[in-house]
This record gives structure tokens, sequence and C-alpha cells, in this order.
């Protein structure tokens, strides 16, 4: 499952840069696209505000199919704080801005499998698709303002994997 997840992330970055290309974040001293995958990351003592962070959770497998599928549930997880020339109160526009991107960065709902151990990337025969983004409430804390959408990816899993 690891070419699905890495092929899904590196699929809505390549978007998020097309859609938003101000979107960043500064990590270990470099400008990157404002998402990142959780455990690939160290630790934060709090997830950054105005990135996407893709958190990934339980495992399924399904083999009575012609070949195994495998699927895996994926949290986006992001907030914000708005914008300081605002003092926070566009924090609302901030997070439907979020949540445009969002959609527009899932659509369409699959990619081509690669491999990222090779360099460059080797394309697989198969892809990666997902369900639409299912949005969870407006959580408030404090000054933040953060959604999960949660996103079920599936993979057909190839010789090798």
């Amino acid at each position: 499952m690891q070419n699905a997840k890495d092929s899904f992330y590196v699929a809505l970055r390549t978007r998020l840069v097309t859609i938003n290309p101000q979107r960043t974040i500064l990590l270990r001293g470099a400008v990157r696209p404002g998402i990142l995958v959780e455990d690939a990351e160290a630790p934060f003592a709090q997830l950054p505000d105005d990135v996407f962070v893709l958190r990934w959770l339980g495992l399924g497998v399904d083999v009575d199919l012609d070949s195994t599928m495998a699927t895996e549930e994926c949290d986006i997880i992001y907030q914000t704080c708005g914008t300081q020339s605002y003092g926070g109160l566009d924090r609302g526009r901030a997070l439907s801005e979020m949540d445009e991107e969002l959609m527009a960065m899932i659509q369409p709902f699959y990619t081509p499998k690669l491999n990222f151990t090779n360099q460059p990337p080797a394309t697989m025969l198969t892809q990666v698709f997902w369900d639409e983004p299912g949005f969870g409430a407006i959580v408030i804390q404090r000054d933040r303002l953060a959604r999960t959408a949660k996103v079920q990816v599936y993979s057909y899993q190839e010789q090798g994997e």
C-alpha cells in the first residue's frame, strides 16, 4: 500500500501547486507545497496552520477479487487562525478557501500508481483511486478553526508489493 499512499500524496501535492502556489510551508529550511504526510515528518507539538496534513489510519484488504485490493483511510487535517492583517477575523473565510482547495485537489478521483523507490519514479500497471471526501464539522480551538476530511484510498496490489 506504500506505493498507493505515496502516489496519492504526490498527486495532491502536484495539484495544490497548480491550484494555489502560495500555499507553502517552511520545513527544515526548505519551502515546500503546503501539504505533508504526518508519519513522514518529525512529530509536531501542534499541527501547522494553513497546511494540509495527511494522516493514514486503518488498512483493509479484499482478497475475494481477481486481484487483491487494499484500502486505507486517510484523514486530511487542516486548520487556520486567519491572517494577521485582519486580526484573525477572516479565519472562517480562510477555512472555506482551504475547503475549496481540497475539493479541487481531490478531483479527479484517481492517479497513476508510481514506485518512488526508483529514480525517476516508475509507473506501475494499476491506478490509485479514492472516494469523495467526507468533511467533518468545524472544530474551534481558541483562535483556530480546524476541519478533518476523510478519504478512502484504494489500490490493487501488484506483483512484488
